[in-house]
């Protein structure tokens, strides 16, 4: 049973930590940036991959140090994100992250993790975080593959509409909720039809 507790953070008001700057450390950088291109990111590591230089180069959240991690590193982060080929370096972070009760993920090491990064499908402001409690990241890379395939493009048109009727509804809360979730279960009731009918 998957018992974490899905949650989308604004990583521009945070400050992020990245150790490491070999190949795994771009794929986090990659998937942050894709989700938070504002984010504010510190990457420390002894080498930095040119392809790292390249992708932060226009980046001014995020700073590069050439150098090895250092304890002090972690201090006014928020979250970490370590990516080093050393396990027992690793092993070390996570146990100083820890002790200063910041929240980390170490690479392909799920029992040192306290968050997973999603897969992601994203159709304008919707975006469905994906996990599989870091049993497969593959299956999720799959799944996205399907829904971003299934959702119709138009759902950003149906969200700014749905926006629109929200804000116009009179009301106390309980009486909007009510009258949103009719409204959406017959545009669902209208999909289903409407695929029936093919």
């Amino acid at each position: 049973m998957n018992k974490l507790f899905p949650v989308f953070l604004k990583l521009e008001n945070l400050h992020s930590l990245v150790v490491g700057g070999g190949y795994v450390a771009q794929e986090k950088l990659t998937a942050i940036l894709a989700n938070s291109p504002d984010a504010k990111i510190t990457l420390v590591a002894p080498e930095i991959r040119e392809s790292i230089r390249e992708m932060v180069a226009e980046k001014p959240g995020i700073r590069l140090i050439q150098r090895p991690f250092e304890t002090d590193d972690l201090h006014g982060k928020d979250l970490v994100f370590v990516a080093t080929n050393v396990p027992e370096l690793n092993r070390e972070i996570k146990l100083l992250a820890s002790a200063r009760h910041l929240l980390v993920n170490v690479a392909d090491t799920p029992d040192l993790c306290d968050f997973y990064l999603s897969s992601v499908v994203q159709k304008g402001n919707l975006k469905l975080g994906i996990s599989t409690n870091g049993l497969s990241p593959t299956l999720a890379k799959r799944l996205r593959e399907v829904l971003t395939e299934a959702l119709p493009d138009n759902l950003e048109t149906a969200m700014q509409q749905l926006n629109a009727v929200r804000e116009y509804l009179r009301g106390d809360f309980e009486q909007k909720v009510e009258e949103l979730n009719q409204l959406t279960k017959d545009l669902i009731r209208q999909k289903k039809q409407s695929g029936d009918d093919r």
